[in-house]
């Protein structure tokens, strides 16, 4: 067995990097402890991180209560976060084909223009998405949401970049054998692009379960709220239960840690694919 050397910049690093990790993973447990306290225990100093007096049941009861219909916004969230990364996941991926696997006139041109509307803010387009959503009635309904959500200029990127990777020759062999591009695109092209699918999935859940700028927009009816505008009108209710908010924080960030805990070996190699290949 080969024992290799520690150097001192090389410990030097390590140890800033273990600081800098453990400041960063602080509030976080700091907020888990909080959600498990009496509300006279929250700023006690030292801060105790284990709490003497348990009051988890009690705060969890609360958040969840039939009172605040914290399952509500919590079910919301849920459907229109899935169903908006499925439905992204599936045009993304028929643009990426179209774009690396069929050949049309002036493909490369209309891609960098494609390529080029990354460029422009959201916020300056959000006038007129208001104003065509209410033309078409989708102001103030998850519907709407989901659309608003529905195309992203980088997961097609992403998935592009993966797929001129694939040899053309497999494509032509599967015409030559009768395919068309809907075969093509489902038995061949997708599974060889798994990884990219799957980063391109978590990173669209995770993005559209903390957003908050577009329903804060698009939604008005308080029965139709995602999580995050709940955790503001949550901090509103209950601005002075830091235990209540906490717990409330916890809640929501629990789907977000068992996504990407699964899928956390996906993410890095699809991003590594999509960098380093194209």
């Amino acid at each position: 067995m080969i024992k290799q050397k520690l150097s001192l910049p090389k410990l030097v690093t390590t140890v800033l990097l273990a600081i800098l990790a453990f400041t960063m993973i602080l509030p976080f447990l700091w907020m888990i402890s909080t959600s498990f306290k009496l509300e006279s225990d929250v700023f006690k100093f030292p801060v105790e991180w284990i709490p003497s007096r348990w009051h988890a049941m009690e705060n969890y009861r609360e958040v969840w209560g039939s009172q605040y219909n914290f399952g509500l916004y919590y079910w919301n969230t849920v459907k229109v976060t899935i169903v908006t990364t499925i439905v992204q996941v599936l045009i993304s991926a028929m643009a990426a084909y179209a774009f690396s696997k069929i050949n049309f006139k002036y493909r490369n041109l209309v891609f960098l223009g494609y390529l080029a509307t990354a460029m422009i803010p959201d916020q300056v387009t959000i006038v007129p998405k208001f104003m065509l959503f209410r033309w078409f009635q989708l102001f103030d309904t998850h519907g709407g949401l989901i659309i608003l959500n529905a195309f992203s200029v980088y997961g097609v990127f992403l998935l592009r970049q993966h797929m001129v990777t694939v040899p053309g020759v497999l494509s032509e062999s599967a015409k030559i054998d009768g395919a068309n591009h809907i075969t093509i695109f489902s038995r061949i092209i997708l599974p060889i692009v798994k990884p990219s699918i799957v980063t391109l999935a978590i990173l669209k859940f995770v993005w559209t379960w903390n957003d908050y700028q577009n329903p804060l927009i698009f939604l008005k009816s308080r029965d139709l709220f995602t999580i995050q505008l709940a955790m503001q009108q949550f901090m509103t209710d209950y601005a002075s239960y830091f235990s209540l908010i906490m717990t409330a924080a916890v809640s929501a960030i629990v789907p977000l840690i068992i996504v990407f805990l699964i899928g956390q070996r996906f993410v890095v190699e699809g991003i590594t694919v999509g960098a380093v290949k194209g």
